[in-house]
């Protein structure tokens, strides 16, 4: 255990859940030491459900296509914790993130706070220590009393596409979940809004109302399609044609508009054209579509297979991928293997549905280090009960072992996907950490 992982187990129990959604805590702590939050650049908020971070790499890659300094905070990590705080461009070091942390730590007392609140309070002291025109600032969970809805005043909200999950801190219905996402809007702030579900949209509009926040809402003040291979932008002020964007699949053409609209509503940023462009084949976000080509994992499957690596795990995320594997599929045709690792507060049987018809194959595979993953052979019972011909094995070098065994001609597309944490743990053992 290196010393960030050290400190965090420590910082771990200082509360007995891991999530406990409340502001008073990390209020406390961050006025102990003198409101960093106030000091961070100025902040685009993102919430929602899916593409939360597919959204803000768009962002972030047109920003600094425009000459922007730019930090960016998202969660959770893949493989290393670091991956979390971006300083203008680089992840932070361990040094400085330790000191961070040691900072909240001594400030903090000993009192309850969850991991998420004073880890967050950490990123806020870095981003306050280090100069850049924009903090690109992801919720945690839900908006409303998430550790980032500390910020008073950001320069814009983004609400990405809103879907059932997390009922057990959220809510049960669309409705109360979208109510609780929405909690990051803020009195006259811009709030610029992916494509909803007509409930999600109306309580979303009902809080912009209360706050008098104007609203951007994708399908009726601008729009963002695919038009033989590249992205189609149009907003009352024009229309972009820009290529398609460099992350795959179709759901990432609507990714890459809500940040280009919520740019496009900040004209004080004044990003031009041309940066758009640059953005949307700079983009990188890991385990999302994610094409690997090389690495120890890699060398375990069939010879000229492909290996793709995506960490959906909701069923709006499953629909997204298996329409991209279909794309996929019209381009070249394979045999499609999925292997799959899924919680047990996920709606499993929902997820994998999306898969059935389409692939060959599932292999399910135990979440190393999750206590809430579904066992590996109750997940494959689970595809199963859907249409899915599926089987199960320890580890993911027995699922590559088994797919080998299959002998498909031609070689297969295989798919890892069900879980960030499973994601996590492909990269660190293919050798391919995100930098």
């Amino acid at each position: 255990m290196n010393q960030v992982d050290s400190i965090l187990a420590r910082l771990t129990a200082l509360h007995p859940k891991r999530i406990d959604l409340s502001l008073g805590r990390i209020e406390r702590l961050l006025a102990a030491l003198g409101h960093p939050e106030r000091r961070v650049p100025p902040v685009i908020h993102v919430a929602g459900t899916n593409g939360k971070g597919s959204t803000v790499a768009f962002l972030r890659a047109m920003l600094e296509a425009a000459g922007k300094r730019v930090h960016v905070y998202t969660s959770p990590h893949l493989a290393r914790f670091n991956e979390r705080v971006r300083l203008a461009g680089t992840l932070v070091s361990d040094d400085a993130l330790l000191d961070a942390l040691g900072q909240c730590e001594r400030a903090n007392g000993g009192a309850p706070i969850t991991v998420f609140e004073i880890t967050t309070a950490a990123a806020f002291l870095l981003f306050a220590k280090e100069p850049a025109d924009v903090l690109l600032l992801e919720v945690g969970l839900g908006g409303r009393l998430d550790a980032t809805n500390v910020v008073e005043k950001p320069l814009a909200s983004i609400i990405t596409p809103v879907s059932v999950d997390h009922i057990d801190f959220l809510g049960d219905t669309l409705e109360k979940i979208a109510a609780e996402k929405a909690g990051i809007i803020k009195p006259g702030v811009p709030v610029v809004v992916g494509a909803q579900p007509r409930d999600a949209l109306a309580m979303i509009e009902r809080q912009a109302a209360r706050m008098t926040a104007p609203l951007v809402i994708a399908g009726e003040n601008f729009t963002a399609t695919e038009e033989r291979g590249r992205l189609v932008y149009q907003d009352d002020t024009g229309l972009l044609d820009l290529p398609a964007p460099k992350l795959y699949g179709r759901h990432q053409f609507e990714n890459a508009g809500l940040a280009i609209a919520a740019l496009r509503a900040l004209p004080a940023l004044k990003v031009p054209p041309a940066a758009f462009e640059a953005g949307m084949v700079k983009a990188e976000w890991p385990a999302r579509m994610q094409r690997l080509t090389q690495g120890r994992l890699v060398d375990l499957a069939p010879a000229g297979s492909e290996v793709w690596l995506d960490g959906g795990h909701n069923p709006d995320g499953g629909r997204a991928i298996a329409a991209a594997l279909a794309d996929l599929e019209e381009r070249v045709s394979r045999p499609v293997i999925v292997v799959a690792g899924m919680l047990a507060t996920k709606d499993n049987t929902g997820f994998l549905r999306h898969f059935a018809g389409l692939a060959r194959r599932l292999v399910a595979v135990p979440i190393p280090g999750q206590d809430k993953a579904v066992p590996a052979e109750e997940l494959a019972a689970m595809a199963r009960t859907i249409g899915l011909s599926a089987t199960s094995r320890d580890d993911l070098a027995g699922a590559f072992d088994a797919v080998r065994k299959l002998d498909l001609e031609p070689a297969p597309r295989i798919l890892i996907t069900g879980s960030l944490y499973l994601a996590g743990e492909v990269l660190k053992e293919n050798g391919t950490l995100p930098q």
